[in-house]
């Protein structure tokens, strides 16, 4: 007995305290994340997307309700909360748990969560090549690193980058928005372009491309007559150059080319 009542007496009273505020702690629900500004992440520093340029942004990439859209980098999820309520099936792809999960919970109250699914998953890891849009907010040494990636999907693929640009291979097209926005207000379009560089066989002649990114040099032999090919393109499947006085159109499947030239005559290519 004498053990005892010494050994309540000499538990310290701070002792006692600090347990039941543990105690209260382990009670108390957990309150819900909330994201700020300039937070580190496995990549990149997050900072939202204004809305103003989100729409801009999905605008410029021309979504429809067939697309499937990946957006690398999710954060809060804006991005595709935005394209499901346009109709478009959307997937966010963001490390951070607690932003999958506040993405989550964002879709839910937007009454979108049937067309708005987000993983957690680190964007290098993941398989996005059956995206019709990717849509990110990253830095261009990461975008540089996902370029080849990008490039070896489908043609005609459309790519969206809020501000920063793929290196050495420019947008088709760049807007920027203006209301509601104060920082970070461009965005770029690119367009996956089909592989079309080497050798192909025509009907009477032969079409030699070099390809770099959507821009084609080369040469057009006709019979006897070879001509420098200039002003070439390919935007995703479709394919314009001009040889001698002729713009010639085709589109691209394959290793097959089906086209018509500014003549209105047929013309096809294979490889």
């Amino acid at each position: 007995m004498n053990r005892l009542r010494s050994s309540r007496r000499s538990f310290p009273i701070a002792g006692l305290a600090i347990i039941a505020a543990f105690s209260v702690a382990l009670a108390e629900p957990k309150g819900q994340f909330e994201p700020h500004v300039g937070q580190e992440g496995k990549d990149v520093i997050w900072v939202p997307t204004a809305q103003a340029l989100v729409d801009r942004m999905l605008n410029l990439a021309q979504i429809t309700p067939s697309d499937l859209l990946m957006d690398l980098g999710s954060g809060d999820g804006r991005t595709v909360i935005t394209a499901a309520k346009r109709g478009t099936r959307a997937i966010g792809v963001e490390y951070n748990p607690d932003m999958v999960e506040l993405s989550r919970r964002n879709a839910k109250a937007a009454g979108v969560s049937d067309r708005a699914t987000f993983m957690q998953a680190d964007l290098f890891a993941t398989d996005f090549s059956k995206a019709t849009v990717v849509t990110m907010f990253l830095l261009p040494s990461i975008n540089v690193k996902l370029r080849p990636k990008i490039l070896a999907m489908r043609p005609g693929t459309r790519v969206v980058s809020n501000s920063f640009d793929m290196g050495d291979w420019r947008p088709e097209q760049t807007v920027e928005a203006q209301d509601e926005c104060t920082s970070y207000c461009r965005a770029h379009l690119w367009i996956v372009p089909a592989k079309v560089e080497g050798t192909w066989k025509l009907p009477n002649g032969e079409l030699r491309l070099e390809q770099t990114y959507q821009t084609l040099l080369g040469t057009l032999r006709s019979g006897n007559s070879t001509m420098n090919i200039v002003d070439g393109k390919v935007i995703g499947e479709t394919i314009s150059f001009v040889a001698g006085d002729t713009r010639y159109l085709g589109r691209v499947n394959g290793n097959a080319i089906e086209g018509i030239s500014q003549t209105s005559m047929g013309w096809h290519a294979t490889r």
